[in-house]
Formats: structure tokens, sequence, C-alpha cells
């Protein structure tokens, strides 16, 4: 195991390298750091973000900031810790738009995640990992087409890349961007899908573990 985590390392390192000297889209000139992913090279959930923003352009990591801390939050929930998963978006760049205060954070365009997404591809590849968990509609789109619509077909299992399972959520940002009643039952939500991933984590299970309450899950939020 100890060789083969190495040498998942180093095609992932290799393929950094790749990804950090892609100028196919002019957000590679735009950024300050490619953020190609990070995590456990033999992870069994690879999550799947939109884009980096401008905390993950500044540091290269994928989700840090409020997104980061909440998706902490949601992992933990069904006995994952961040270091227990791998991390990345479809697109390595951050996307911007202009902004009254500056550059703003903006969905990635289709054309920026076909040329980002033999990254992902490898990526995938490379660490094969039992579940996919894609956060937001872009995400879910760059693996189910233009037609996807996550307020409708969120919470269900479909085939991805490799015959790889996947499940598609909304993304903790979006979460965070909700009030009242309505972050209520996206929560909700969001806490069943969680529960669908653990469930097919721990399949054939003898015994299914203790589950945990949908309280723990958004505890400070």
């Amino acid at each position: 195991m100890l060789e083969e985590r190495a040498r998942r390392e180093r095609l992932l390192a290799a393929e950094a390298a790749g990804a950090a000297a892609c100028r196919k889209c002019a957000i590679g000139s735009q950024r300050r750091n490619n953020v190609y992913g990070e995590g456990d090279p033999c992870a069994h959930v690879m999550v799947v973000g939109e884009g980096p923003g401008e905390t993950e352009d500044l540091l290269g990591r994928p989700f840090v900031g409020r997104a980061g801390q909440l998706l902490e939050k949601m992992l933990a929930a069904i006995g994952l810790a961040r270091e227990d998963v791998y991390i990345c978006n479809t697109v390595k760049c951050r996307p911007t738009e202009p902004g009254l205060r500056g550059p703003k954070n903006r969905a990635p365009e289709p054309q920026e995640m076909a040329n980002c997404r033999p990254f992902l591809d490898e990526q995938i590849d490379i660490i094969r990992p039992k579940v996919l968990l894609a956060l937001g509609a872009p995400a879910a789109k760059s693996f189910l087409g233009r037609d996807f619509q996550i307020t409708k077909m969120r919470g269900r299992w479909y085939e991805g890349p490799l015959g790889i399972p996947l499940m598609v959520t909304f993304h903790p940002a979006y979460i965070l961007r909700q009030t009242g009643g309505e972050m209520t039952a996206v929560k909700r939500l969001v806490w069943a899908d969680l529960k669908a991933v653990r469930a097919k984590l721990d399949e054939p299970a003898a015994a299914a573990p203790e589950e945990p309450e949908q309280a723990a899950l958004f505890d400070g939020v």
C-alpha cells in the first residue's frame, strides 16, 4: 500500500505540474495559483467542486474559507476527515469577471471545463475512488451534461467516469447563501445525499454504523 500511495503521489505531482503550465484559457494567465487538488491519493471519496474562488486562488488549495469549513463539517458528519478524501474542481484556475471592487468569482464556462477536463479525468483515473461527490450545478453538468437541473436531479446515483458511482448535492457556498427556512430545507436535502454516500461506502458492510443526528452536521452555520 505504501508503494501504491507513493506511485499515485508521483503521478498526481506530474499532472499538477502540467496543469500549472497550462494556458489554454484566459483565466490561466489571470490567476495567482493553479489549484490542482489535494488529499489522500488512495481516497474512497473524491469531491469535485466547480472552480477555485479568491481565497483558493491566493493559497493554491481547494475549498478553503467558509465553504471549505462547511465542507469539512459535512464530511465529518459521515465519518470522514478532510485528509481522508481527495478534493478538486472541474477547473484548476479561478474563473473571474469584472466587479465593482475588482475581479469577482463566476461559474466556469463550458469551454474552460472542456479544456481542463483531461486533468480531472487523470485525477479520477489515478485515484479510482469508490464514490464521486459533485458539489453544485457546474460540477454536475461537467459529468452529466448541460441539461442537468440540480434542484430536480440531485440526490440520485449516476454512473460517473470509469463506472464510478456519482452523487450530486448542493455546493457549500450555496448553502451558506440561504437564510431561515430555506437554509433548513437545503440542509435536509444535503444531509440525505451525504447519508446515501455513507451507505454506498459501507456496502456490503455487515452492520451499518450508528447514524449521527442531523443537528451535528451544520453546527455554527
